[in-house]
């Protein structure tokens, strides 16, 4: 009998295949990977060494000690789209220390500053309505939810307007 449709797959077998996420890759425009090394190397992970042909095409960042990491390539993003990582952030205190140093950062601007960032105190971007802060006009429509899921997160747009999600 052919091995096709869903009557041969052990759904229990998935979680045994995989054990975890090695890394997610996100895109920036070219000729600003400075700016990576910025906003990701500086506000928010680790930098670590890319492979020597690949050195100016590519950063890799470390997401603490879990082998993770965040591959940066130089692409064209969607604009505005809700595609995202999902950062999980170890406590309540280390969630908020990390939305007021990314909201230092995208107050304080500059080339490597976040599009937008969830303002320390207001509902995140992912509720409704959407703060002020973070509304684009035609291309954010304010909607989201909040579920059991995600009690405590905030959202942020790294300079090159990819969408992060950062949570518990």
């Amino acid at each position: 009998m052919p091995v096709y449709g869903w009557d041969f797959i052990n759904t229990n077998a998935a979680h045994i295949m995989i054990s975890g996420l090695a890394h997610v890759n996100i895109l920036v425009p070219p000729g600003t990977l400075e700016q990576a090394d910025q906003f990701y190397g500086e506000t928010l992970l680790k930098p670590r060494e890319v492979p020597k042909l690949q050195k100016n095409s590519l950063r890799w960042f470390d997401i603490g000690d879990s082998g993770q990491q965040v591959h940066v390539a130089l692409g064209t993003n969607e604009i505005k789209s809700s595609r995202h990582p999902c950062f999980k952030i170890e406590s309540p205190d280390a969630l908020l220390q990390l939305r007021q140093r990314i909201w230092g950062h995208f107050t304080n601007g500059g080339p490597a500053a976040p599009q937008e960032a969830d303002r320390p105190g207001d509902k995140d971007s992912g509720e409704y309505p959407r703060p002020m802060c973070c509304f684009v006009p035609g291309l954010t429509d304010g909607a989201g939810a909040q579920g059991v899921e995600y009690p405590s997160r905030f959202f942020a747009r790294d300079y090159a307007g990819n969408r992060l999600e950062f949570s518990l």
